[in-house]
């Protein structure tokens, strides 16, 4: 139990203001910047925490008409900051201070806490409730800040926060639930991982410039979380692993002019929310992983993917480009081929975009080069096959191309036919020849013009040229057929 003459001159000053809850100022107006960095503070800067601990707790009581609460500008503060499992109302108020231990905060409910331009070991606020904001602007934080499953009513300001944690959770906010936004703008770094594993961001997540350094680590994991907007651009950094597997954004996800180069991956699966703009100013070193998200616009430029790109199962409604008059299908096709293996999904999603938005041959063409990327993946019958297919009508999607052969057979036919030596199988019959019609009749595979049993070649080749032509036939026939089936069943 504390006694007022066992406090010291500094915490008697701390003591008699807290009541009307005015500020005291111990920095002898030494600038905040230079008092963080200062290595000793004497007594007449120092407080102990435990003096701290008993105003919040309502040791000295508010003077009527008025506001109690707890300011305190430029001190030193010794000794461990508890306040785990208490209930705290009034304000909360540190600037320019320096502590030597952690906060401990667990559990705890509390008002609006501010402390600016702090430097402190640590604040442990797991469990921990905020009826109000918790704005650390321009702390230093020499351990983590933990936020697990804490609830804070307003807005949590960490811009200007440098967090140092290597090895570990610089910033452990799994499950946190927020009625405001968390501003991690210009200025935060986190020396280790942070995490928002399953938290529900109503306000939004805003970290445009910050920076988080976990190399070979998930440098930001935001698993199975939720927040309308989450804003990761304008410098955005981070060295290590972006994971927002099953992440659901209301509005947008934006990674804009961010710099990835240092990033190995981004992890975006089953990824739910209105737009992805994945238009980094540098893109991640290895891959990115879009399966099974779904967006209605997803916005990418020229220097957007790495050379591995995972899509299956990806769906969007709209598909925006950053120089929408340098690319086409062919960009758009080196995109798909970016992904590992064969999956079908990718080409029809493609395939679609481009009939919604009345681009029909482009449709065919993307599905055209799916079946040529399944073709990779058969048995070398197989693959022969479809290369006889794709030669003859582009898998049914080219249909013209069997004319095309028709047409040049045919004539090849008619000269070589027109110009060699035959023989009239039945004289008495007379008929005329002609050699087009002639050359139709062996392509033609069912019916015919009855040409084709009248006459035969003294010269060899060209017999063997008439059987040829009625292989082709059937091949073309055939191949027709089987590639208009194919389309008719989109496979």
């Amino acid at each position: 139990m504390l006694s007022y003459d066992d406090l010291t001159a500094p915490e008697r000053e701390l003591w008699d203001a807290f009541p009307e809850g005015r500020e005291v100022d111990l920095s002898g107006g030494e600038p905040q910047r230079e008092a963080l960095g200062a290595a000793e503070w004497g007594a007449d800067r120092t407080v102990r925490a435990a003096v701290l601990s008993a105003l919040l707790l309502g040791a000295n009581p508010a003077r009527p008409g008025a506001v109690a609460g707890l300011r305190l500008r430029g001190a030193r503060i010794t000794g461990p900051l508890d306040l785990g499992g208490a209930e705290v109302t009034h304000l909360f108020w540190l600037r320019g201070c320096r502590l030597d231990e952690r906060i401990a905060l667990q559990g705890a409910t509390l008002a609006s806490v501010r402390m600016h331009d702090c430097r402190i070991p640590g604040i442990d606020a797991h469990l921990c409730r905020i009826e109000g904001s918790l704005n650390l602007y321009g702390t230093q934080l020499d351990g983590q800040l933990g936020l697990n499953d804490a609830r804070i009513s307003g807005q949590l300001h960490l811009t200007g926060v440098r967090i140092t944690a290597p090895g570990d959770w610089a910033l452990p906010a799994g499950g946190l639930e927020m009625g405001g936004g968390v501003f991690c703008r210009l200025g935060f770094s986190a020396h280790g991982s942070v995490r928002f594993a399953g938290a529900r961001l109503g306000g939004g997540l805003f970290m445009e410039g910050a920076r988080i350094i976990a190399p070979g680590r998930l440098a930001l994991s935001a698993d199975g979380a939720s927040a309308s907007v989450m804003d990761l651009t304008d410098g955005f950094a981070a060295a290590g692993t972006l994971d927002f597997t099953g992440v659901q954004v209301t509005d947008q996800l934006s990674l804009a002019r961010a710099d990835l180069s240092e990033t190995d991956t981004v992890v975006c699966r089953r990824l739910q929310g209105g737009d992805l703009d994945f238009t980094p100013a540098a893109a991640p070193a290895k891959s990115v992983d879009l399966r099974g998200a779904k967006v209605a616009t997803l916005h990418h430029g020229p220097d957007s993917w790495p050379a591995e790109v995972r899509l299956g199962d990806l769906q969007y409604e709209s598909l925006h480009h950053t120089d929408p008059e340098n690319v086409g299908m062919p960009e758009r096709i080196a995109w798909l081929r970016r992904s590992r293996g064969y999956s079908p999904q990718p080409y029809e999603q493609l395939a679609a975009w481009y009939r919604r938005i009345g681009h029909d041959h482009n449709a065919r063409g993307v599905l055209l080069e799916k079946q040529r990327a399944r073709r990779r993946t058969l048995r070398p019958l197989a693959r022969l096959w479809g290369y006889l297919l794709d030669g003859a009508v582009g898998y049914g999607y080219r249909p013209w191309l069997a004319g095309l052969w028709l047409a040049v057979v045919a004539a090849a036919g008619s000269v070589v036919f027109g110009l060699a030596e035959r023989i009239q199988v039945k004289p008495d019959d007379e008929p005329g020849f002609h050699s087009l019609v002639y050359t139709l009749d062996l392509l033609v595979p069912i019916g015919g013009f009855g040409m084709r049993d009248e006459w035969r070649w003294e010269h060899g080749g060209v017999q063997a040229l008439a059987y040829v032509l009625v292989a082709v036939g059937w091949i073309l026939t055939t191949a027709v057929v089987a590639g208009v089936s194919r389309t008719l069943n989109r496979t």
